[in-house]
């Protein structure tokens, strides 16, 4: 029998680590110290679109280095390798200017990246509708 990641467990495909700021979809209270929970796993990858939205407009984080690099920095992860394997995955070059508010270039990146971090596929439909509860509000902003 295979274990399912804590990602999954938690319906927190991104292992998005606890903080101040507080997620639609997020449990009230977690059994995990470290990482954030979700009632579903379509709040964790709209926690993930949020997550990534926010480095781009607020932290001029516009490519996958830029993104990953931010989101799974070098003192925790080989972020070399997966910069190589969300770029892989995706088509894109690690350089490559990519927009957080296009739904196919997101959904396959987050796609990717709930790959690397659970080391399963994901439910591309799952990830769709988790972009419909986002740009609900991110829309063209």
């Amino acid at each position: 029998m295979t274990k399912m990641s804590r990602g999954l467990r938690n319906c927190n495909p991104g292992n998005i680590r606890i903080g101040s700021f507080r997620y639609k979809g997020e449990k009230s209270k977690s059994s995990d110290s470290e990482f954030r929970q979700f009632e579903s796993m379509e709040w964790g990858y709209r926690a993930m679109f949020v997550l990534l939205h926010t480095y781009a407009i607020k932290h001029g984080c516009y490519t996958l280095r830029q993104i990953i690099s931010r989101y799974a920095p070098p003192t925790e992860n080989f972020t070399e390798g997966y910069i190589r394997r969300v770029a892989h995955a995706t088509h894109f070059l690690p350089d490559e200017t990519i927009s957080t508010t296009d739904g196919a270039t997101m959904t396959a990146v987050v796609a990717a990246m709930s790959e690397v971090e659970n080391g399963v596929k994901a439910d591309m439909a799952t990830i769709w509708r988790a972009w419909e509860l986002f740009v609900v509000d991110f829309r063209q902003k």
